[in-house]
C-alpha cells in the first residue's frame, strides 16, 4: 500500500527554519533526501521514495492554513487511504526537542491539521508531533512563525536527524511500534 508523508510548513524565504516549518525540515535528514526528486503539483512539491512500499513525500506549499487543498488532490489522485497518511508538524504542547506519534483524536488549534481534517472530512489521521514549546509571552502566532533560540539552534540539526530517523522507523516498523517507542520521547534538551 502506497504511504504519505505530510511535512507541514509555509512557502517562502521569511519563513525558512522557522518553528511552523519544523516538519519541512524534518525531511532534509532523511536517509534518502538526496535521492528525492521534487516535483510542482497538487500545490504543493512531492516526490516518490520506491522502497519496500511505494512512499509519496509532500511539502504543502499553500500556506499553513490551506494545507489540506495540497494534501486532499495528492491522496485522491494517487489512492492513498487517510490510513495511509502521516503529518509531520510543529506542537506547542509539547518541549523543545520531544517528539510523539498520535494517531487520530484534536487539533489543538493548529491551522494546518485543521485544513487537512476540512479536506479529508476527518480528523482521524496518522501524525508526528514535534515540540516546539509555548511562548512564556506574547502570541502564539509570533511564536510559531519566529525563528528558534541560540541554545535550540545548536541542537537543531540533531533535533532533526532524530525526528528524521522516527520517521524511518515508521516507513520499516509501522505505526503501533514507533508509536509506543517514540511516546513523548526528548530527542535533545
Amino acid at each position: 500500500m502506497p504511504k504519505l508523508i505530510v511535512g507541514l510548513g509555509n512557502p517562502g524565504s521569511q519563513y525558512h527554519k522557522t518553528r511552523h516549518n519544523i516538519g519541512w525540515d524534518s525531511f532534509e535528514k532523511l536517509s534518502f533526501f538526496d535521492k528525492l526528486n521534487w516535483k510542482e503539483k497538487f500545490k504543493g512539491l512531492y516526490s516518490i521514495h520506491d522502497g519496500e512500499d511505494k512512499i509519496y513525500m509532500l511539502k504543502p506549499q499553500t500556506y499553513m492554513n490551506l494545507s489540506g487543498e495540497s494534501v486532499q488532490p495528492l491522496m485522491s489522485f494517487f489512492k492513498i487511504d487517510v490510513a495511509d497518511l502521516l503529518v509531520v508538524h510543529d506542537e506547542l504542547d509539547l518541549p523543545y526537542g520531544t517528539i510523539s506519534f498520535k494517531n487520530g483524536g484534536g487539533l489543538a488549534g493548529h491551522n494546518g491539521l485543521k485544513s487537512i481534517a476540512q479536506c479529508l472530512g476527518t480528523q482521524e489521521f496518522k501524525r508526528l508531533r514535534m515540540g516546539i514549546g509555548r511562548p512564556q509571552h506574547g502570541s502564539v502566532s509570533d511564536w510559531v512563525l519566529g525563528h528558534y533560540h541560540e541554545d535550540q539552534k545548536i541542537v537543531f540539526d540533531k533535533y532533526l536527524e532524530g525526528s528524521a530517523r522516527a520517521i524511518e522507523s515508521y516507513l520499516k516498523s509501522g505505526f503501533s511500534v514507533v508509536q509506543g517507542r517514540y511516546n513523548k520521547k526528548k530527542i535533545v534538551e
